[in-house]
């Protein structure tokens, strides 16, 4: 009886440290040292939702969640989404990035870029401490979360080798792209003009709208992408993945694009559509044939 107690009261210590570890907030920088911080209360940080099994699995994501920039969709784009990676036995890290105003009087470029960035490098930097792989961690992203995850996929570098930060030191470059429904131009009728606004201003510098039209941006080094729109999306149409796409096609980097007929904007993993539901198991099968996921 007494070794039945110790037993539950190790399974209980076990299931609390579980969960606590599953609400584990983490810092993207020092509270000191965040660049581009006007508000503590605004600081950038990471929630942590770990595997219960690390070893079925060493891959991971971070996720961004949409928002138009000017606030996060944190649980239908953000909880669930990392609960839904957890069950393919993927940790997941949801990104807090900071946003704008929808009147575009914060100067906010290119602080979410800033963010995203140093998620990428931080989660690589302690890829052991999470338990994943150094090179299978990818970046997912709705809406404009979409356009943040994009940036980061085609304007990374390798690091600062000389940065006194050991988490400067490492590439930024996701190894993998998941964009639902994202906001990609900036310069063509198809553009979200609100993420525009809130990013870059009323009247933004034109150097920047090319810039950050991330079609403009893809390479042969861009991440492999599995991308999922809707025809019927009137917020973000359906042309920004189509042309992202199209130039992912150009450069030979691997990629799958689903279109559904129908659905809106912000549906998430859509639960209650039964069409559009689909798109998390056509995504779970792309990241197992690209090698992400247990067979």
């Amino acid at each position: 009886m007494q070794r039945c107690n110790v037993m539950i009261a190790f399974f209980f210590v076990l299931w609390i440290s579980f969960g606590l570890a599953a609400q584990t907030r983490i810092e993207l920088w020092h509270a000191d040292e965040v660049p581009g911080l006007i508000d503590p209360s605004d600081e950038p940080y990471l929630t942590w939702y770990p595997v219960s099994s690390p070893a079925d699995s060493a891959t991971a994501v971070v996720v961004c969640p949409g928002g138009g920039y000017t606030h996060l969709a944190e649980d239908h784009e953000g909880k669930q989404v990392a609960e839904w990676l957890n069950k393919l036995g993927v940790a997941a890290f949801v990104l807090h990035y900071r946003v704008g105003t929808q009147d575009g009087q914060k100067n906010l470029y290119p602080i979410p870029f800033d963010d995203g960035e140093r998620a990428m490098r931080l989660v690589r930097s302690e890829s052991q401490k999470f338990h994943i792989h150094p090179e299978r961690i990818g970046i997912l992203g709705f809406s404009a979360g979409g356009h943040l995850a994009s940036t980061v996929g085609t304007h990374f570098d390798n690091g600062d080798p000389y940065s006194p930060d050991r988490v400067e030191q490492i590439t930024s470059r996701p190894n993998f792209m998941i964009l639902i429904y994202p906001v990609i131009s900036f310069k063509t009728e198809f553009c979200h003009r609100g993420s525009r606004q809130a990013l870059l201003g009323m009247n933004p510098d034109l150097h920047l709208v090319h810039f950050l039209s991330n079609e403009t941006q893809v390479t042969t080094l861009t991440p492999p992408t599995f991308l999922v729109a809707t025809d019927a999306d009137r917020s973000v149409p359906v042309e920004n993945s189509l042309l992202f796409y199209e130039a992912l096609r150009k450069a030979r980097v691997p990629a799958e694009l689903h279109v559904y007929q129908k659905g809106g904007h912000g549906f998430g993993l859509a639960p209650d559509d039964v069409v559009l539901s689909t798109w998390p198991k056509h995504c779970a099968d792309w990241m197992r044939g690209m090698g992400l996921l247990p067979e």
